[in-house]
């Protein structure tokens, strides 16, 4: 995963979690693209389009994105080139997360929650188990062109405890059903943002990574 030059499709790295899957997913569906895995702001800055993934504690993540000198490049193409985020890669594009009582980015209105305890039980009244682990259906809240090819409902892989509350409704374009409804992925212009991991949800999730190398907002 060497870095190069510029117009590749940039992965971003800062420190939390294992990119490699990320990384493996989207060279198999861009082929002769140059895929970079990166922890330098001047190659993400140099990106054609960005992917913010990750996993982790939100605390945790939000300050090696200090550290690592990497904030205002994220805003930045946040703002200016196809943006994908993954995981808690979309929790931190909103304002505040529950998870440490920390800021985020604040590129999208809104917050990070935690599933609340008292309405973890499926419809048999059975307990559900926090965090979230495993697959579940993502339901199409509106049309999208990274929704291209994937079926409403499709089953896609997640793990989480937290999800994000918008405070604007029309960025959410799907939702997903644990114990409660909650919002699983988020758009606006360049921005698409899942909870799920599309690099381990096949084949929908290599679809919608696919729609990513493709997409021209």
């Amino acid at each position: 995963m060497p870095e190069r030059g510029s117009g590749a499709i940039v992965v971003v790295d800062y420190g939390m979690g294992n990119l490699r899957s990320v990384w493996q997913a989207l060279v198999h569906v861009a082929a002769g693209r140059e895929i970079l895995v990166s922890a330098d702001p001047a190659v993400v800055s140099g990106a054609e389009r960005v992917v913010f993934p990750g996993q982790g504690a939100m605390p945790d993540c939000m300050r090696e994105i200090e550290v690592r000198g990497l904030h205002q490049a994220v805003l930045d193409a946040a703002a200016s080139k196809p943006f994908l985020g993954i995981c808690i890669g979309q929790q931190m594009l909103f304002e505040h997360s529950e998870e440490g009582n920390v800021s985020g980015l604040g590129i999208l209105p809104g917050v990070v929650r935690r599933f609340p305890a008292s309405r973890m039980v499926d419809a048999a009244g059975k307990r559900l188990k926090v965090p979230h682990m495993g697959w579940n259906e993502v339901w199409q809240r509106r049309a999208h062109p990274l929704w291209k090819g994937i079926d409403d409902g499709a089953r896609m892989y997640f793990v989480h405890s937290y999800f994000v509350a918008p405070t604007d409704e029309s960025c959410v374009v799907g939702i997903t059903d644990y114990g409660i409804p909650f919002t699983s992925a988020v758009a606006r212009d360049n921005i698409f943002a899942i909870q799920c991991h599309p690099e381990k949800s096949s084949p929908a999730g290599l679809v919608m990574l696919a729609n990513f190398v493709a997409w021209k907002p």
